[in-house]
């Protein structure tokens, strides 16, 4: 049987993934403090703690999920940075339903 990793053995237990949440903000924090400077800093470091936030706590991503409902644009850009399988999935949905009615409409 193969051995958890670090991650997935922090995740496994609620004091791991308050800490792994708490890097996230952290690490979110830091992104915005340093955005104003040259270089990438903020995109560096704000990406990845969005991920740990949403990855690790339930309120955080009923925040997002909230988020993306009333601004779907802004979502949706935020879904392709985090290449999030879920935006991959809908991508790929709304293109087999363009396809289908561009097929429909060419009749």
């Amino acid at each position: 049987m193969a051995r958890l990793s670090l991650y997935q053995r922090l995740r496994a237990n609620p004091r791991g993934r308050s800490a792994l949440f708490l890097f996230g903000l952290l690490l979110m924090a830091t992104g915005i403090i340093i955005g104003p400077l040259p270089g990438p800093g903020f995109l560096i470091l704000f990406p990845p703690g969005l991920m740990l936030c949403l990855q690790n706590s339930r309120w955080a991503k009923r925040r997002y999920v909230r988020f993306k409902r009333r601004h779907p644009r802004y979502g949706a850009w935020a879904d392709r940075v985090l290449r999030r399988v879920s935006a991959a999935r809908r991508r790929a949905r709304d293109q087999i339903g363009a396809t289908r009615e561009e097929g429909v409409t060419s009749d």
